[in-house]
């Protein structure tokens, strides 16, 4: 693993992993650990794992931005956010478009630009101590890291803009309940069902996965005939493939398959 300014990254065994691990100062986004966490999601994706997992250290996911470094930008407060979005958002963008699950667990409370980098994921599963609150309205500022268009895809749009402007905490079970999280659990497990379900998708063929993530996503963007056309593509690819062809002799075979990413 590699760490810089509170930011462990790595790729092992086909899993890519992102740590925030700045628990002290509640894992906020200096500009500083903003670099590395850019860094971190480039050379992890670089790196070709099969699923990446996002996490954190200690009691609190991410508070977002550094309030401290807001503070002492003072007048230049517009500059300082400038320099840390212009790389950290296609950074996000890539991440959260790459052709691979994303799993985020979320261990504690989530705030600011930490809503992004949790609600980006494909997968994300919260603890019981987990709660969201968007922040932005009550500093007087407005939504980055793609926390207003990720929170917006998984709750609707206005349910996403009053509590973008309330700025009030959403407790683990209302998060539940909306969608802002696939799944809830006690906080001492959440590290197990994390894993659990990251090794469950490294042992499942990768160009499947992307395959439907890539028609999924991109629902917005085609037309009915333009998506059956896309199926038809991406389904002959498959059946052509090594995975496509071991997972159909495996359940004829009654048996758990081999896929190897081909």
């Amino acid at each position: 693993m590699q760490v810089s300014a509170g930011i462990a990254w790595g790729v092992a065994n086909g899993v890519g992993r992102i740590i925030l691990q700045r628990p002290e100062q509640a894992n906020a986004l200096t500009q500083a650990a903003s670099r590395a966490l850019v860094r971190a999601i480039h050379e992890v994706l670089d790196g070709q794992p099969r699923v990446v997992l996002l996490t954190a250290e200690g009691r609190i996911f991410c508070a977002g931005g550094d309030i401290n470094e807001f503070m002492a930008a003072g007048p230049t407060l517009d500059a300082l956010v400038d320099d840390v979005l212009t790389p950290l958002h296609p950074a996000l963008h890539r991440l959260a478009t790459a052709p691979l699950p994303i799993v985020a667990a979320v261990n504690g409370p989530v705030a600011g630009a930490g809503i992004g980098l949790a609600l980006c994921a494909d997968f994300v599963l919260g603890a019981e101590s987990m709660k969201l609150r968007t922040g932005y309205a009550a500093i007087g500022l407005s939504p980055d890291a793609g926390a207003s268009y990720f929170l917006a895809r998984r709750v609707g749009a206005l349910r996403a803009q009053q509590w973008l402007m309330l700025s009030e905490a959403i407790d683990a079970q209302r998060c539940l309940q909306h969608g802002v999280i696939d799944a809830l659990h006690p906080d001492a497990e959440l590290a197990k069902a994390a894993e659990t379900l990251v090794q469950r998708l490294v042992r499942s063929a990768s160009a499947s996965l992307a395959g439907i993530k890539t028609l999924c996503s991109g629902l917005q963007t085609r037309d009915l005939q333009g998506h059956l056309a896309l199926e038809k593509l991406l389904l002959v690819e498959r059946a052509r493939s090594a995975d496509g062809q071991e997972g159909v002799r495996a359940f004829i075979e009654k048996r758990s398959p081999r896929f190897i990413g081909k």
